[in-house]
């Protein structure tokens, strides 16, 4: 049995050299590039009855933060149904930050199976799978496979998710998180024009990441040539000034309904000296 992942990025399971990963695991494991749906369909057309699942995150968000080019997700939902193999969507990123349903209810592509993380926790330690009736009868008490964890149901996390999820559901929720993603996003953007550095921010729900390449990035090839010095000298300069990001280019940056206006206007002010700075 083989698993097509359609992406490859820092923390990325499957990759041959990934430290932890059992070799059985990689030896039955395919690794396709992100966005890149030919390379995905030539992989069915060499192994047509052995691929059980592409597992794919909509937005790949291991490798700073990339989108599917228009096509990807829908070429992938239809390789699947045509050699009759699964769609896994990892939503562990994208879920309940990009839409109340994730990037499958943005997009109306339905996964077979979908992974979320902590987020359907309220942030606390917890995940959860979900998917068509047909599969989720395979596990016990209904069907065979049994499943179980430690953190399974633990009351503290399922609170803190009830709680979330009941304010996420209020009416505008996402128009206003899109509208604050949006607004950051845009002044980070004029900032890096200001400072006239090579840099750009992609972003996308209550996601968004800052690059240091002007280039396209639509793989983890691709995403690996950004410069991480130049991410280094911004990293420490916004640490300096008070704004905390993720320590690495690539990872994804999140923002909260809890930032108001005056403080993401503060961040882009804090964003602009440190693009200065990751000149010097």
């Amino acid at each position: 049995m083989l698993l097509v992942q359609a992406g490859s990025g820092v923390a990325t399971m499957g990759l041959p050299d990934s430290p932890g990963v059992p070799a059985e695991t990689t030896e039955h494991t395919l690794i396709a590039p992100y966005n890149d749906s030919a390379a995905v369909a030539e992989l069915f057309r060499d192994y047509p009855r052995e691929i059980a699942a592409i597992i794919v995150e909509p937005v790949a968000a291991n490798m700073g933060l990339v989108l599917p080019q228009p096509g990807f997700l829908e070429a992938l939902r239809d390789l699947t149904q045509r050699y009759g193999a699964l769609l896994i969507f990892d939503e562990v990123m994208t879920g309940f930050r990009v839409a109340l349903g994730g990037m499958q209810e943005r997009t109306g592509i339905m996964p077979d199976l979908t992974c979320l993380g902590k987020i359907i926790g309220g942030g606390l330690p917890v995940g959860a799978y979900g998917g068509r009736r047909a599969i989720m009868e395979q596990v016990a008490p209904v069907g065979k496979m049994y499943q179980a964890g430690t953190l399974s149901g633990n009351p503290l996390a399922m609170a803190a998710g009830i709680a979330t999820l009941q304010e996420m559901r209020k009416p505008g929720q996402y128009d206003e998180l899109e509208r604050k993603r949006q607004r950051l996003a845009d002044g980070i953007t004029r900032a890096i024009q200001d400072a006239g550095i090579a840099a750009q921010c992609v972003s996308i729900g209550a996601m968004f990441c800052l690059y240091f390449t002007d280039q396209p990035v639509t793989n983890y090839a691709e995403a690996k040539t950004a410069d991480t010095a130049r991410f280094a000298r911004y990293f420490w300069s916004m640490l300096e000034q008070g704004i905390y990001l993720p320590p690495s280019q690539f990872e994804a940056c999140f923002i909260s309904l809890a930032l108001d206006d005056a403080m993401l206007e503060q961040t882009v002010k804090c964003a602009g000296r440190a693009l200065r700075a990751a000149l010097e």
